[in-house]
């Protein structure tokens, strides 16, 4: 089991640099999570003409040591948002960013390196939860201020956030799509059904909890995608 999971790590990096080849990305931000960040990468893009903004964590162990130890006693954050209630929770983000460790750190065309807390607080429950996200990126501090690197890292938090929606309910990494355009077809298929239960969601219902009531009503999901009668009149009042 292991060894599959690393030869699928092997092969994901292995396509990094051939997809990239086919965009156009110079002045980009490229943003990868962990997995992705690789000297090589990192090389790649900048030579481009573009910049890194990669996550770290334990499958590079020196360079997550190296800026977990740099922030260890961090004072004050750089900069701080609270966004307004989504979904029935409150989130502060707060982003201390550093040049200390540019001349040190064993990685290539470095400009700063990031230490992120996101702190959510349900509303209803009062529950609370929190994480801290490691980083660096090859934009320096003139180039990125803490408030950028902070935007553009809540922006790869996003697209993370639909894939962990659609592994979790539809166990997409356990799929057995795996031939011709079936897993990509397959993909855009259920990306387009969590964007539609997404345009209908209420603060208080998960995305599984709505999938559970339409396949008991399957009314209901005509209703969803606008194609009865009664829907239709309802848009168009």
């Amino acid at each position: 089991m292991a060894g599959s999971e690393d030869q699928k790590r092997t092969n994901e990096i292995g396509m990094a640099i051939p997809l990239l080849e086919t965009c156009g990305i110079a002045g980009k931000d490229i943003i990868a999570d962990a997995l992705l960040t690789q000297r090589a990468i990192a090389n790649y893009v900048v030579e481009q003409k573009a910049h890194y903004h990669f996550t770290v964590k334990g499958n590079q162990p020196g360079l997550e040591c190296d800026i977990a130890l740099l922030f260890e006693k961090r004072a004050a954050p750089d900069f701080v948002e609270v966004t307004p209630p989504d979904h029935g929770r409150i989130e502060t983000r707060r982003i201390w960013c550093s040049t200390a460790l540019n001349g040190y750190l064993d990685f290539p065309h470095v400009g700063q390196v990031f230490l992120i807390e996101r702190e959510s607080v349900n509303k209803k429950t009062g529950e609370q939860t929190d994480e801290t996200v490691l980083g660096i990126t090859s934009r320096t501090p003139q180039e990125a201020s803490p408030e950028r690197v902070l935007a553009v890292n809540r922006g790869h938090w996003s697209i993370e956030s639909v894939h962990y929606i659609i592994d979790w309910n539809y166990d997409e990494d356990r799929s057995r799509i795996r031939t011709g355009f079936g897993p990509e077809n397959i993909t855009r298929l259920r990306r387009f059904a969590v964007g539609i239960l997404k345009s209908f969601q209420k603060p208080y219902q998960s995305i599984a909890e709505m999938m559970r009531k339409l396949s008991f009503n399957t009314r209901l999901v005509f209703d969803y995608l606008r194609m009865t009668r009664n829907s239709t009149r309802a848009a168009t009042k």
